[in-house]
């Protein structure tokens, strides 16, 4: 009789403790007096390096600075490849993603998502030369994309036969474009704007195809029930939406000025939802 009756307070309080323990990622990240966040420190103006202060910087990066203040800890970037974030966040290797990580249905049965801080389409790059000009004429064509990333599948949904070819991370794939490797390459919109303005002179040889294969909501990328630390995240990027200072962030790095040239920030960080 006691045996039993003990096993049910046994098991209430392993419950109680396993509750405790999640709830206390945040108290972890403050003991530590840092946030590790994984980067992809490859896909300028989210997150790169600068080239002069070898310091990993962006829109993203500058998200996470506000996040590590509000929470009174240092920021730690880690530099992660686009197929390793999720694992990584799930893994306990690092306490946020800043990404360039989309919001899918799919991915919401692996971890929990802020509020949306981005908002973009995917498109096609493509080599003049190859006479391409719309996506249907991509089919039996090759094209190069980053691994990992949500590209692969919308561009095989976009255009049934194409080949795909996928790398570690963009520049690679877009290094794969020039060197003749395949006639496209799929990215974010402004992902392929910056890397388009890139090519200087030789941009008359390329040209990014009109159709969007896709909507992109990007957003930080949070552990699966960590609602403290989400509840922190979301509240911050409230906090730089209400006072101005999100869209100053989207201006520094996207707006005129910069190699983007964007004349209007056509979002607000508002929500975590997705349409439809």
């Amino acid at each position: 009789m006691q045996r039993r009756s003990f096993l049910p307070l046994v098991l209430a309080a392993a419950a109680l403790f396993a509750g405790t323990a999640r709830a206390d990622q945040l108290a972890d990240i403050r003991q530590k007096g840092q946030i590790v966040i994984g980067v992809l420190a490859t896909d300028e103006p989210n997150s790169f390096f600068d080239p002069k202060t070898r310091e990993i910087v962006g829109y993203e990066v500058d998200l996470g600075h506000a996040i590590a203040r509000k929470l009174g800890v240092k920021p730690v970037f880690k530099p992660l490849a686009v197929a390793a974030r999720i694992p990584e966040l799930q893994q306990g290797h690092v306490d946020l993603l800043a990404a360039s990580l989309t919001h899918t249905k799919e991915r919401e049965s692996q971890v929990d998502f802020s509020l949306t801080t981005f908002l973009t389409g995917q498109k096609v790059m493509v080599k003049n030369g190859a006479g391409i000009t719309s996506l249907p004429q991509l089919a039996g064509k090759r094209v190069l994309t980053v691994k990992g990333g949500t590209q692969e599948p919308n561009v095989r949904k976009a255009v049934p036969g194409v080949d795909v070819v996928t790398f570690e991370t963009t520049q690679q794939a877009f290094l794969a474009l020039q060197q003749g490797k395949g006639v496209g390459y799929v990215n974010d919109e402004s992902s392929l704007i910056n890397d388009y303005n890139k090519l200087g002179d030789r941009r008359k040889d390329y040209t990014i195809l009109p159709t969007n294969l896709s909507t992109e909501p990007l957003a930080l990328g949070i552990r699966k029930g960590e609602t403290g630390l989400k509840q922190l995240v979301d509240g911050v990027l409230r906090e730089l939406e209400t006072s101005g200072e999100a869209e100053k962030i989207f201006f520094k790095w996207y707006g005129p000025g910069t190699r983007l040239g964007f004349e209007k920030r056509n979002f607000r960080i508002e929500s975590d939802k997705l349409d439809g």
